[in-house]
């Protein structure tokens, strides 16, 4: 067994032994002590290994094929003419994207200054005044407090919905150019994908199934190198596209990435006693779009399967010195798998099935195997960007429907700034849940602080139910994603 920078064996009574040390990098963690004719990991010091970094629930550690990162690749690179480069906005130690964390302690470092703090997408306006340190903490204070970024896009001259009203707290959006707080996506795991972005709008071509890794990824490949034009000319104000070779290094360099949880500070190593966490196992997730697909859109796929989370099952009676915390997690997973949800108002779910009420599970949206992501393109509306939601530093949009006259009001209309269509406002995509607890908040506008406000928002959503004892054992598999 492979685990944080060691080959790893059990000595004869349980203990990992150390068979060879391999890596260097600062992670607070571990120190090797004798014990009889084995060694145990004990106490915090540093054990050097540049892949694995760590947060406030463990270790987080990234797989690439080539063992380290490579920081000569245009990833690295700034590109453009404002200082930033792919690396601004994802970060390795916070799972590849950012965290308000982060970001603010770059803020202190800085005064400001840091390539992240930039105008065009960084200030809650591009108009902002960013001439002192006390405007800049207000100019950039979605980013600071909530980790996130703004998007412009307009309302489509042909979509099926005008603008009525805009209640922006910072002055600034219009139908030409709503004002849109997003989440920074991680640009890791990639391999899992079935659309690029949120909103889906990089998503050059539909993925079809199947796109078996190593077979066909020619839509993805297309659809990130597009995300990393547009990223190059928007986000890092880049005067020219960057060129062939620069796309092809960046795309290559974020394919080749897997990252998870591999350590939780209760229950320790993640891929210990036959449990199948970190990015190393990851790496070899069989994936291909349409695999598991809860609508069963292809009838020549293998028909969906809710228990499609099975990483911690041998977890269950653990014998370990961390028995109550992993049989936690494992009780988790069982949840996730099979505690009933009546899933109700859904769009994109309900609708597409012509179901008022669809007897679900968590996998029935986070459907990939040891993934957690949906395995077809399935933009969803949750009732997330619902004005009933909205917080007060949120924009507030009134849209009206140009055909009934049917009024809508919303945070963010999602994909439906992409494709006209009333049906879908509020829709986005949901996320790869591997290495979640590095990079809060959760959901597209970070509504949700820690996973356990993810697990809240779920509960009532669907009048679940859960026990506090259910929700504690759904926190610690989540965790340990």
């Amino acid at each position: 067994m492979r685990s944080q920078g060691a080959w790893w064996r059990r000595g004869r009574h349980g203990a990992l032994i150390a068979v060879g040390l391999a890596w260097c990098g600062a992670i607070p963690g571990v120190v090797l002590a004798q014990v009889g004719t084995s060694e145990m990991l004990v106490s915090a010091q540093t054990l050097d290994d540049p892949m694995t970094t760590d947060n406030p629930f463990g270790w987080l550690r990234t797989f690439s094929p080539g063992g380290s990162i490579d920081t000569s690749n245009a990833f690295f690179q700034a590109l453009g003419t404002n200082g930033r480069s792919c690396n601004t906005c994802h970060r390795q130690e916070e799972a590849w994207s950012i965290t308000p964390a982060g970001v603010r302690t770059r803020f202190e470092a800085t005064a400001g200054t840091d390539p992240i703090f930039r105008r065009n997408d960084g200030s809650n306006s591009p108009l902002a005044d960013v001439s002192t340190l006390e405007k800049r903490r207000h100019a950039y204070s979605m980013l600071l407090n909530r980790g996130l970024i703004r998007v412009g896009i307009g309302v489509p001259a042909t979509a099926e919905f005008t603008l009525d009203s805009v209640d922006d707290p910072y002055g600034f959006a219009s139908a030409a150019e709503l004002s849109l707080f997003r989440r920074p996506l991680p640009s890791t795991n990639l391999a899992f994908l079935t659309g690029v972005m949120w909103d889906a709008r990089e998503t050059v071509a539909p993925f079809l199934p199947p796109m078996d890794a190593g077979v066909s990824q020619a839509n993805l490949v297309a659809s990130l190198r597009h995300q990393v034009l547009d990223a190059t000319l928007g986000h890092a104000q880049a005067a020219a596209a960057p060129s062939e070779d620069q796309i092809n290094q960046i795309v290559a360099f974020e394919l080749g990435l897997t990252t998870a949880q591999i350590r939780d500070n209760r229950a320790g190593l993640l891929n210990d006693d036959d449990a199948m966490g970190g990015p190393r196992i990851l790496a070899s997730q069989r994936f291909h779009v349409g695999i598991n697909d809860t609508l069963g859109a292809d009838p020549t796929l293998a028909a969906f399967n809710p228990g499609s989370m099975s990483l911690f099952a041998a977890w269950n009676g653990s014998a370990s010195a961390s028995r109550e915390e992993r049989e936690s997690v494992a009780r988790g997973e069982v949840l996730f798998n099979t505690r009933p949800i009546a899933i109700t108002s859904v769009g994109g779910l309900n609708d597409a099935l012509d179901m008022p009420v669809i007897a679900g599970t968590c996998t029935t949206c986070h459907n990939a195997p040891n993934v957690g992501n949906h395995t077809v393109a399935l933009p969803l509306d949750l009732g997330l960007t619902d004005a009933s939601r909205r917080s007060p530093d949120m924009p507030l949009y009134t849209l009206r429907n140009r055909e009934t006259g049917a009024v809508r009001q919303t945070t963010d209309p999602g994909r439906a700034l992409l494709t006209g269509r009333w049906k879908d406002i509020g829709k986005f995509k949901g996320p790869i849940l591997r290495g979640a607890v590095a990079h809060p908040p959760y959901f597209h506008n970070g509504s949700a602080a820690r996973l356990e406000d993810v697990i809240d928002f779920y509960d009532t959503r669907f009048a679940i139910g859960l026990t506090t004892p259910e929700k504690r054992d759904l926190v610690a598999f989540l965790r340990a994603l």
